[in-house]
């Protein structure tokens, strides 16, 4: 039996005095990074969240899919994993043997905390003869509890896979997996999480910048709720959403995710126009907080002093591995890619 309740364990940074550290302002980071990497045979993956000198500065940028392959495959000895806690988890649980880094430990994920693994336990014996799926953005406990992991890049696949009168839970997403369920004429049972960003958006803030960019398109990510996509000419992941804005003969965007995929849209397509979508506040809240935690400072001294490392008990890790692996294996028969 599995206690899906162990937490993922992080050495202790005061050791080498490091939460007291200050970085030399004079220091060229971009070029104290690449050294660091070269001398250490280290990898950088980043997800388009981050703030645009790290994902400049990464070897890899993408999608919670594109980031568990490259995780899989890398032959780096240190993984520093520039997202959020369960990115760096999924990291560590595909490599055992390498060393996995979190530049800022702080930097957690309003939809893995909305699904506490032991409450999702008890609450999934009310139906037995389902199996579950769960949405990567979870805890390594979540995933030990599933069957097969997803993401929002290959979900459709991955329900689609199997048997039509399968039962089937879906968490921690309830708008994904709504959206799921829309586009498979599936009934899944969906767990009550949600991601505080894609939640925020205002219908009516979009409708009235549609009115004011006639000839923009509404580009959205299926954490949104139902009434934001009814509004969009185009739902995918991340990766999906910027292959179709760089494809699109449309020249405006109206973008329905975190304000961080912007970076990579500007810089594949200067002369198109984003517009990142209003939340129902004032406040920056299509910013992801956890996401932004991280730095290029932080980057540097997770780089430099191999701090602070996540550690995972093994007998978690290989309960959680069995979905991803799943996961993996169809998304690799259905020919998506991160």
């Amino acid at each position: 039996m599995v206690d899906t309740n162990i937490s993922t364990a992080i050495e202790n940074l005061d050791e080498v005095g490091y939460l007291d550290l200050e970085v030399d302002p004079s220091l060229d980071l971009f070029e104290e990074i690449e050294k660091l990497k070269r001398e250490k045979n280290a990898i950088i993956l980043a997800h388009f969240y981050q703030e645009p000198d790290i994902q400049d500065i990464a070897d890899y940028i993408g999608d919670s899919l594109g980031l568990a392959q490259k995780a899989k495959e890398t032959d780096a000895d240190i993984i520093l994993f520039a997202g959020v806690h369960f990115m760096a988890e999924t990291a560590k649980i595909l490599n055992p043997t390498k060393k996995v880094l979190l530049p800022d430990l702080n930097a957690g994920c309003s939809l893995s905390d909305s699904a506490p693994p032991a409450v999702f336990a008890e609450w999934k014996k009310q139906y037995p003869d389902h199996i579950v799926i769960t949405y990567i953005n979870c805890s390594a406990g979540m995933k030990a509890l599933s069957d097969i992991i997803c993401t929002s890049s290959n979900a459709k696949a991955i329900v689609n896979s199997l048997p039509a009168d399968q039962k089937i839970i879906f968490a921690p997403d309830k708008n994904l997996g709504a959206w799921i369920n829309k586009e498979t004429g599936r009934n899944m049972v969906l767990w009550n999480g949600a991601c505080m960003v894609h939640e925020i958006f205002s219908r009516e803030k979009i409708f009235k910048l549609k009115q004011e960019h006639p000839g923009a398109l509404v580009i959205a990510h299926p954490e949104c709720e139902e009434p934001v996509l009814q509004l969009a000419d185009f739902i995918g992941s991340t990766t999906q959403i910027l292959k179709f804005a760089d494809t699109s003969d449309a020249n405006e965007f109206i973008v329905v995710t975190e304000t961080g995929i912007l970076h990579q849209m500007q810089k594949n397509n200067p002369n198109k126009t984003y517009i990142p979508a209003p939340p129902e506040n004032n406040c920056a809240c299509n910013e992801c907080p956890y996401m932004k935690l991280n730095t290029l400072e932080k980057v540097y001294l997770a780089l430099k002093y191999e701090k602070p490392e996540l550690l995972m008990d093994e007998t978690l890790r290989l309960a959680a591995k069995k979905p991803i692996d799943r996961m993996l294996e169809i998304s690799k028969a259905a020919g998506l890619l991160g």
